[in-house]
């Protein structure tokens, strides 16, 4: 596998930072993160924390293809609970909502919250996500969630970074080939899917399209 050297412009980590807890929603979005961040010495632990994949056997899947990432870099991978229901009940009243409206600030902060928790818990001091990775996710609306999870978890300190930078969209690319990952084609909750279906959105404006 060739490894990808970027030249350090628009993806500056915090002062001081050797170790991070990256909130991963998926392996392609996770992969030319994990490697920036290896190139630059900063070792990360992967978090898979997903409650809002649809259906199991999606969830599932993803999952695995996390797994199996983490496994092949030599990487810590913790999965924490799936309850799905447990989301439903946190964006109940915005099922309704159009894509990156108030349910999906309302899934970036419970995620997030969980994974500052997380870390603190692991006594980690910085974490991220890889959901900042996808142009189709409102990087305002991350940056908003991360910066109230880490207000909610004293001690932790949320790094809000626009993970398209440096060439990491164009070697996610390559990398979700060279590893033959599994590419889903709507973000991962049922109205995500909905929408994809009612033709509201492409497959090409998801996560984890190439295009």
């Amino acid at each position: 596998m060739t490894k990808q050297k970027n030249k350090q412009k628009n993806i500056v980590p915090p002062e001081g930072i050797t170790e991070l807890l990256l909130h991963a929603c998926c392996a392609p979005c996770s992969s030319a993160i994990v490697e920036w961040l290896l190139l630059h010495d900063i070792r990360p632990t992967i978090y898979y924390y997903n409650p809002n994949i649809y259906p199991l056997e999606e969830y599932e899947i993803r999952k695995t293809e996390s797994k199996r990432h983490a496994e092949a870099l030599g990487l810590r991978w913790i999965d924490d609970d799936y309850n799905h229901n447990e989301w439903l009940e946190a964006i109940k009243g915005m099922e309704n909502e159009p894509e990156r409206g108030s349910r999906c600030l309302c899934c970036f902060k419970l995620r997030l919250v969980a994974t500052a928790v997380k870390a603190k818990s692991l006594g980690i001091k910085h974490f991220a996500t890889t959901l900042a990775s996808s142009r189709w996710k409102s990087l305002a609306q991350i940056e908003e969630a991360g910066l109230w999870a880490q207000n909610s978890v004293p001690g932790t300190e949320f790094w809000a970074q626009n993970w398209r930078k440096d060439g990491l969209q164009e070697r996610r690319n390559q990398l979700l080939r060279e590893y033959d990952f599994y590419n889903q084609l709507y973000c991962g909750c049922e109205f995500s899917m909905s929408a994809l279906q009612k033709n509201e959105m492409t497959s090409a404006e998801y996560c984890c399209s190439e295009k």
